[in-house]
């Protein structure tokens, strides 16, 4: 596990950086919502992704077995296609659509949920200015 700040709770958010390291953000599980949240508080704005979203990504890198682009877009933006983004709003994903629950609110789902599958170990990032990648790495045992 990479090391982070943080266990993933709402007390102890995971203290996490977007792939190119420009901005900090945190992100906690919440597992009472329904359903269950990954919440990622971006100074006053909170996103809200479906918490299955950590482990169908990593199924999809794995099974996609190569780096694929992250391509991180707003809602409001088109994803470019064979980006991770575009898998996180597609209706060809396991829950056949956006992973984002809150509308207005459910783009960028490239920005913040990669890193928290690197700080789980279970994806490795690239971090240069633009264009990043994520692959996955093997699944931990216990994890």
């Amino acid at each position: 596990m990479t090391k982070v700040k943080g266990n993933g709770t709402e007390k102890s958010p995971w203290v996490l950086k977007t792939p190119p390291g420009t901005s900090e953000f945190e992100a906690w599980r919440d597992e009472a919502a329904e359903p269950a949240a990954l919440v990622v508080q971006v100074g006053k704005t909170q996103l809200r992704y479906q918490l299955r979203c950590v482990d169908d990504l990593h199924a999809m890198l794995t099974k996609h077995g190569d780096w694929m682009l992250l391509g991180s877009a707003d809602e409001q933006k088109a994803a470019a296609d064979g980006t991770v983004e575009a898998w996180g709003r597609s209706s060809k994903n396991p829950v056949k659509g956006w992973y984002g629950m809150k509308k207005g609110l459910r783009g960028r789902f490239a920005m913040y949920v990669p890193p928290v599958l690197e700080a789980l170990g279970l994806a490795e990032l690239e971090h240069n200015p633009k264009n990043n990648r994520a692959r996955a790495l093997a699944k931990a045992r216990g994890a």
